[in-house]
């Protein structure tokens, strides 16, 4: 007689892997966004930078290099966000790489 009872083990984490720092899908990624307001304004948005960062220092950094204006807007579930004038996706995306904040693999630009 064939035992055909296989008992399956109620431990197993199939994320267990993912959760590991060097794992693709546990990157934490930074959105760079646009909205399109009215006309041909817009506003970029940055989201996703790790908490312990300086947002208004940063965001400083980046209304002086970019001539534009922002501010940091605070969200309940997606926490800081930072918020700018016009569409300025390449620019943060590269001003972030270059001041070594994140990776290249981690920025992801959205839009358009």
């Amino acid at each position: 007689m064939v035992d055909t009872h296989v008992q399956i083990p109620s431990t197993f984490d199939p994320f267990a892997e993912a959760k590991e720092s060097d794992a693709p899908g546990a990157k934490e990624y930074v959105h760079v966004r646009i909205q399109q307001r009215n006309g041909k304004k817009s506003l970029t948005t940055v989201q996703g930078l790790k908490k312990e960062f300086s947002y208004e220092k940063i965001l400083k950094d980046l209304k002086k290099v970019f001539c534009c204006n922002g501010n940091v807007v605070h969200d309940k579930e997606l926490g800081k966000i930072i918020q700018l004038q016009g569409d300025q996706r390449k620019n943060v995306s590269q001003f972030l790489v270059q001041a070594g904040l994140v990776r290249k693999d981690q920025v992801k630009i959205h839009g358009f």
